[in-house]
């Protein structure tokens, strides 16, 4: 806590904040970061097996793979959502979750189901996109500006 609202508290209310902060429970940072790890990279893997699968067994190229691959994990990610299952992957591994594709589907699918009672139109399509909206505006922008900066880049290159 600042000492600008330290000083606005009350001295029995600053005496009651250092014992809450006292007492509160220290977060395994180390710990958590190693298991964020795992559990993303395991996600990784399971990917890169899916996409080696496309190409071997599906006669797909590595650049037309990642398509199929990706669709697989964000399905794979929205019934383990539904079955209530990601909940307890994501409470093991917190942030290897949220990185991966993965994440963004359980963030969609999660929504439509909570706000799924409210109906369709007003439940499910204007609850879903109230988290993950501004993650796709950011995504459409940035790539916006990178290929902004290639054109420029080529344009530059060429003369």
């Amino acid at each position: 806590m600042s000492n600008k609202k330290k000083k606005k508290l009350t001295p029995t209310q600053q005496e009651y904040q250092e014992f809450a902060k006292d007492r509160e429970p220290k977060r395994p940072v180390f710990k958590n970061c190693i298991r964020a790890f795992i559990l993303g990279g395991f996600i990784c893997l399971i990917g890169q097996g899916l996409q080696w699968m496309f190409i071997n067994y599906f006669n797909f190229t590595a650049e037309t793979a990642g398509g199929p691959t990706s669709a697989v994990l964000i399905i794979i990610s929205i019934l383990l959502t539904g079955f209530g299952v990601f909940d307890h992957i994501a409470q093991w591994g917190g942030a290897g979750t949220a990185v991966p594709i993965t994440g963004f589907a359980n963030t969609m699918a999660s929504a439509a189901i909570e706000h799924k009672s409210e109906g369709y139109v007003l439940g499910v399509g204007g609850n879903m996109f109230k988290i993950a909206g501004p993650v796709i505006v950011f995504g459409v922008f940035s790539a916006f500006v990178v290929a902004i900066v290639k054109i420029i880049i080529k344009w530059l290159g060429g003369m």
